[in-house]
């Protein structure tokens, strides 16, 4: 379940001290003097449970004795997460969004511990730029760590389920750690449903310590799991920004941090495609790359940090004015009211005219390459269709896991799509094989795939690849059907904006990345003529924030500092 090759896909330089053997750096005694004075100190006897699974729990910094962090304690499962000493201190990424504790947290032996409130914390993170480097690296690198060791929640379900696929992404968009038992393939799985006297029909089941979810919805998940803020019908925020993706959530710190009452909303997860990105090598700033999921967890953090609002799952399906302020309806029934919106919802990868693709989608067919399809193909051969650099990350990634990629284009090279740096990687691996000028003809097998028929377009010849998987990675197409007949499209569904907009009646100019309607404007991949890429969409979702202000402030327009 996991293992290093995952670690090493979702962390950046951090966890590569941490692999190498690198202690995590512990608090000075000046530091636990600081948290002192912001927490409180108590003593714990050995063997005593401070947290369990389940629990909304704090920070802990450990003045004297050591704390064990254990998975399934007590259980057939038992193993010790972690252990931390004097200057050590038990917490990880999920802590400052009050995500539950999915562990056991036990005194090894008599201990003196500093206990902070989260709000607390957030507020000396932000205050004490050094404690915020030491606590916040290591959160990012536990959390990675988890996610690689296949540690924390737990997933019991069949491979070939879709409901089984959706929980699967949804937890790994979101970077929540997590285990995954195949009931066709796990011996441990029915033992596991068993315990928890879960009949097989059951299945797909969540199990987060003694809390057992049987096949829930992505809405209830996030509401058990403690990361949905409550939202009411009656806020009125001065910027809602549609979509967590990188033009999102830049949107989302700048705003924020110019004093705009602000809410961002995705109906999957913080991070938006980016997010599934395993490592985004060409991004100003990260030598060494980044994951799309570290990158959307900082940014997460960072907008938190000037009180920005995100929640997810939260999904608009219509907008709408009302009484001079935009009204998105959400698919739950309920509604946001803000006096301005920047629409940033992405665009989702097209599919491929297949027979049978829909029935395969989530089963044997996805659109995204992450640890969780890697563990479900690892050993196995599996095909990539896509000229792109989304398809050259995602085929690197996979030849870590997987016996073989192959990575069918439809043009006669790679060089018009893609990076230079990306061609050469796949280049080096001597299980990608790239087959150009051919094209996927038809899926094979019954409740998954076992192999796809191809054709080349050069001669029309046919061959069978025996794959247990098809990606696709063919172009983008705009999260736009919830604005049909409220905001100007282009031909392709691409918003329009600014001087890309016909003319109106009334001679309006609208100003940059602003939309058809005065007050809504669009950033990133869903407007029309955007660069495909994650720094042109984090400052595209900045910029429209400065005409934001602008349209808010139309006397006295002001220009953000940053």
């Amino acid at each position: 379940m996991g293992g290093q090759d995952d670690s090493r896909q979702q962390l950046s330089s951090a966890l590569a001290l941490v692999e190498s053997g690198a202690a995590e750096p512990e608090l000075t005694l000046e530091q636990l003097d600081e948290l002192r004075q912001v927490g409180s100190e108590r003593t714990v006897a050995a063997g005593e449970v401070l947290f369990h699974p389940g629990d909304v729990y704090n920070f802990l910094a450990i003045v004297e004795g050591r704390i064990a962090v254990i998975d399934d304690f007590r259980g057939r499962r038992e193993q010790v997460v972690a252990e931390r000493g004097p200057g050590g201190f038990i917490g990880e990424v999920g802590l400052l969004s009050h995500q539950l504790f999915p562990f056991t947290a036990v005194a090894r032996d008599a201990s003196r511990v500093i206990e902070v409130q989260t709000d607390a914390l957030r507020r000396i993170i932000d205050e004490e730029p050094a404690l915020s480097d030491i606590i916040l690296r290591a959160f990012l690198v536990r959390r990675a760590k988890l996610i690689g060791q296949g540690l924390g929640l737990r997933v019991v379900g069949s491979r070939f389920s879709a409901d089984t696929r959706r929980l699967l992404d949804f937890l790994t968009r979101n970077g929540l750690p997590f285990g995954w038992l195949d009931v066709e393939r796990d011996p441990e799985a029915e033992g596991v449903l068993c315990d928890f006297n879960i009949a097989a029909h059951e299945t797909p089941v969540v199990i987060a310590g003694t809390i057992v979810l049987r096949n829930p919805s992505n809405e209830a998940l996030a509401e058990t799991l403690g990361f949905v803020p409550n939202t009411q019908s009656t806020d009125v925020f001065d910027l809602l920004v549609v979509g967590a993706g990188p033009a999102g959530l830049a949107a989302s710190v700048y705003g924020a941090s110019e004093g705009l009452n602000t809410l961002a909303i995705d109906n999957i997860a913080v991070g938006g495609q980016a997010g599934t990105s395993s490592r985004i090598e060409n991004y100003l700033g990260f030598p060494a790359g980044v994951s799309g999921r570290e990158l959307a967890v900082r940014a997460q953090l960072q907008a938190e940090k000037f009180n920005a609002r995100i929640t997810v799952p939260c999904d608009a399906v219509a907008l709408e004015q009302v009484d001079g302020m935009h009204r998105v309806r959400l698919s739950s029934g309920d509604h946001i009211l803000a006096r301005s919106v920047i629409i940033a919802t992405g665009a989702q990868y097209a599919r491929l005219p297949l027979e049978r693709l829909a029935e395969l989608e989530g089963v044997g067919v996805y659109y995204a390459a992450t640890v969780a399809e890697a563990r479900m193909c690892a050993g196995d051969s599996v095909a990539l269709v896509g000229g792109g650099n989304s398809a050259g990350q995602a085929a690197v990634f996979l030849a870590r896991r997987c016996k073989r990629v192959y990575v069918l284009v439809r043009r006669s090279g790679l060089s018009e799509t893609m990076s230079r740096y990306l061609i050469h990687q796949i280049e080096s691996h001597d299980n990608i094989e790239v087959l150009l000028q051919t094209e996927v003809r038809q899926l094979l097998g019954d409740g998954g795939i076992t192999g796809l028929q191809i054709e080349s377009t050069v001669d029309g010849s046919r061959r069978t690849l025996d794959v247990c998987a098809l990606f696709v990675f063919i172009g983008a197409e705009p999260h736009t059907d919830w604005l049909a007949g409220e905001i100007a499209l282009d031909e392709h569904g691409f918003v329009l904006t600014g001087r890309d907009l016909p003319a109106d009646a009334d001679g309006a100019v609208r100003l940059p990345l602003e939309t058809s309607r005065a007050g809504v404007f669009a950033a990133g991949d869903v407007r029309s003529g955007s660069i495909k890429r994650v720094a042109s969409a984090v400052g595209e979702g900045a910029m429209a924030v400065r005409f934001v202000y602008d349209y808010l402030n139309p006397r006295h327009p002001v220009t953000p500092q940053g």
